[in-house]
């Protein structure tokens, strides 16, 4: 069964107030000398404007048919040069080093355990080359925000045919989304998520052997601080 498939056909709506993240990434890849990978490739959103801008193959993973076929209409429409593969990213396994791997858009925090992010962090430190890259961003969880947000139905950003229901697990570390299509209790799609801290963040960069080379605040690499409300993690593999 593909768990994303129901959010497969308002994933463009509910993702499209995020772009800023795309320079970020693009010109990651184009610093990269080797092969780049992004991981929860998902429609490729963030796929096809990289592959376009380094003008060479990008290997995109995804555990979802549903977001790989729309991956494949956008690389098609765009003219690019997209490789997609089906497969859990706690399985990654290439056949050549890496110069980078990336993962966009929060989807680390759909892994649900320690030892799964462990695993992904151990697979991809294993299979970058050395002096190689690997990029991530992810929410800082606040629970003042948190607060407002908790079992209340309210519009997706500022969208007029999305709404959104929120449950938080603090004892999980866990956010239970709803997304609803036309009008709350319409049409449901669910979505789990776990956050982590910085110091989980670390620990997880620490036990993969790889070093950070820059943690930023937000896709404008402005500096991370308390205020911040993402984490941008750039991560090396030693040389």
């Amino acid at each position: 069964m593909d768990p994303y498939a129901p959010f497969a056909d308002i994933y463009e709506a509910w993702s499209d107030d995020m772009t800023e993240d795309v320079p970020f990434y693009v010109e990651l890849a184009r610093e990269a000398d080797g092969p780049v990978v992004e991981l929860a490739v998902g429609s490729g959103r963030v796929g096809v404007p990289v592959a376009e801008a380094i003008d060479r193959r990008l290997l995109g993973i995804d555990r979802s048919p549903a977001m790989l076929e729309k991956a494949r209409t956008a690389a098609a429409a765009a003219g690019v040069d997209l490789e997609l593969r089906e497969g859990d990213m706690r399985d990654l396994s290439l056949d050549e080093p890496a110069a980078l791997i990336y993962c966009p858009y929060r989807s680390l925090l759909h892994l649900p355990t320690w030892g799964d992010r462990r695993n992904v962090f151990e697979r991809v430190a294993a299979a970058l080359k050395p002096g190689g890259r690997f990029a991530w961003n992810a929410f800082v969880f606040d629970p003042h925000i948190a607060a407002t947000m908790d079992h209340v139905a309210r519009p997706h950003r500022a969208s007029t045919t999305m709404w959104e229901y929120v449950e938080h697990h603090p004892e999980d570390n866990r956010i239970d989304i709803t997304a609803y299509v036309d009008r709350p209790g319409s049409n449901g799609r669910h979505l789990q998520l776990w956050w982590l801290t910085r110091s989980e963040w670390e620990g997880l960069i620490d036990v993969a052997g790889l070093e950070v080379e820059a943690l930023y605040g937000w896709f404008d690499k402005r500096p991370f601080d308390e205020e911040s409300r993402e984490f941008v993690w750039v991560t090396r593999k030693p040389e």
